[in-house]
């Protein structure tokens, strides 16, 4: 896949001459005969044959003069020009969302009908993801712009199409099911209901281009809410595509807004537009952030350094082996769930374990894109973290360590080998320094690994207990003992148990989200749907009648 891309992005050195609007005419003349609302060719998305994202506000799309020209993070080459809104170009997307009332668009009192239109939004998203040509060209474009192998890039689509196909029909109206309990007298009942928002926000990174943004859109739609989406710049060619599609099967043009901006922009537009609730998936260090500006009116999806314990119970070696690669180095380990830190136990080390993830670490190849750029980290910045762990006593490199060879991955991006560092237990928890140096997250191909005894499970509890992050997990073992033990002295809000544990896998069956924070989001599933885009409300009915003979009380 990287020899298809690279050469055709050698074609030509330079950007072709034609100006972006011309551009865009032939390529929706040549794309109109199999895929109606495509502007862009992702087989052709090179220096050569660039592309320019646009934003949608009020029911139209908009240019800029302020354009963000991205590198293709496999040749250097300029290839995209995204039209980014600047601070002067903020108020007509706060004008947007002040328009929305905060009972939202609809509700179950107000326009229920919308929530069948959004049944039968999905019903025609999913069937035209589920033509080949379709799925192909949305697995092709996240290729572009955030390189994984295509096995994982089309994973990614068909997660997106399930999730689809799940709120087809009367699905999205469940969503808003509500009860009633019986009350004190006749005529008296109370009623709940999820009600949403109203205007909300929706901010998502360049690791998921389509998924995270896609199905976070949709549950705040299926609730009533009106969404601003901003998808991280890198990647927002994915979504802007996907928005033609939502509208090509029926999806009203004012109910989202689309921007493309930088992060001192976004941030306008919050303190502005005063959103009801804003779902943010990134960094710590931004979500952190946000919380204080939107005073607590947020969800969050942010870091996670993500663990996987080996319990005493040996087995099925080349199974765990495997999935300790793909969990550590799909997508060159830039995933929220990647697997950050492997707990071995000592019964492992009289198996060829290690051996095995170094060998099918050196499988991945550039060619094939199972390992390709690191869009958020330098090599240099990833060489020189290693280089640190490697100062704490009794560490050592158990593969990897090295740039990538024969690569043209701009500097701006880092390229490195699929990397594991060993570092004793009793180390990591020396001290807070240390601790602290082990368990940054690197989003990258990079982990650590580290070995306990039969007597030292507390340490590997101590080391869990003091992580800052409860994202994703593994517990390997069927011992039902260990896993209760585990399990029940940890946090992580999607934890994988069982000889076929993992810590990736975000799939659209089952609730993916962290624990231990009033403040975390979910994605995927009604659940998460219901507790991220909509709140409670309670009305209590009371038609009478009074009591006969009833008079005047007292004053109390």
């Amino acid at each position: 896949m990287y020899r298809v891309f690279a050469s055709r992005a050698l074609r030509a050195k330079s950007l072709c001459d034609k100006s972006s609007t011309s551009l865009a005419s032939l390529t929706l003349s040549r794309l109109n005969h199999s895929i109606p609302f495509a502007t862009v060719d992702a087989e052709e998305l090179s220096g050569s044959h660039p592309a320019e994202v646009q934003s949608f506000v009020q029911g139209k799309w908009i240019g800029s003069s302020n354009h963000n020209t991205l590198l293709d993070p496999l040749n250097g080459e300029p290839f995209i020009k995204v039209a980014e809104v600047d601070e002067s170009g903020t108020q007509p997307f706060v004008d947007s969302l002040s328009q929305c009332p905060k009972h939202g668009l609809h509700n179950p009192f107000k326009s229920p009908e919308r929530y069948l239109l959004y049944g039968d939004i999905s019903t025609k998203a999913a069937h035209m993801l589920a033509l080949p040509k379709v799925a192909d060209f949305f697995a092709r474009l996240i290729q572009r712009v955030a390189p994984k192998s295509y096995q994982q890039a089309a994973g990614e689509v068909f997660v997106t199409r399930k999730f689809l196909e799940n709120f087809c029909g009367d699905q999205v109206r469940f969503l808003a099911r509500s009860f009633a309990i019986p009350g004190n007298h006749l005529g008296q009942q109370s009623h709940g209901y999820r009600w949403p928002y109203g205007p909300v926000t929706i901010v998502t990174p360049f690791n998921f281009p389509l998924e995270i943004p896609l199905l976070q859109l949709m549950g705040a739609l299926y609730m009533g809410n009106k969404p601003l989406l901003k998808v991280d710049s890198k990647v927002s060619i994915v979504m802007e595509q996907m928005m033609r599609l939502l509208h090509y099967c029926g999806l009203p043009a004012e109910d989202v807004d689309f921007i493309n901006s930088d992060g001192k922009t976004m941030n306008k537009i919050l303190l502005e537009a005063n959103p009801r609730m804003t779902l943010f998936t990134g960094s710590s260090r931004v979500a952190e952030k946000l919380a204080l500006d939107l005073k607590g009116r947020i969800r969050l999806e942010d870091a996670g350094f993500d663990w996987k314990v080996l319990g005493p119970d040996v087995q099925e070696v080349d199974y765990v082996a495997w999935q300790c690669d793909q969990d550590a180095y799909a997508c060159s380990g830039q995933k929220c769930s990647a697997q950050s830190m492997l707990f071995v136990h000592e019964n492992w080390s009289k198996t060829p374990l290690v051996s095995k993830l170094k060998e099918l670490a050196e499988r991945r190849k550039l060619e094939d894109l199972t390992i390709g750029p690191v869009l958020t980290f330098t090599t240099e910045a990833m060489l020189e973290h290693m280089e640190n762990l490697l100062q704490i006593p009794g560490s050592k490199l158990l593969f990897g360590g090295k740039e990538l060879k024969n690569h043209s991955i701009p500097s701006i991006y880092g390229a490195l080998e699929p990397t594991a560092v060993y570092v004793p237990i009793e180390e990591i928890l020396k001290d807070n320094k240390t601790y602290e140096l082990v368990t940054k997250e690197i989003f990258g191909p990079f982990q650590i690994v580290t070995e306990y005894k039969k007597d030292q499970l507390p340490l590997v509890l101590d080391a869990l207990e003091r992580m800052h992050a409860h994202l994703t997990a593994a517990v390997v073992s069927n011992d039902p003992i260990f896993l209760q033990e585990v399990i029940g002295n940890s946090v992580n809000g999607t934890t994988y148990a069982g000889l076929r544990g993992r810590t990736t896998g975000a799939p659209q069956n089952h609730w993916f989200g962290p624990a231990g924070d009033p403040r975390g989001a979910g994605i995927g599933t009604p659940e998460a749907i219901k507790l991220v885009w909509s709140c409670h409300r309670e009305v209590i009915y009371d038609y009478g009648p009074v009591p006969q003979g009833w008079e005047l009380p007292p004053s109390t």
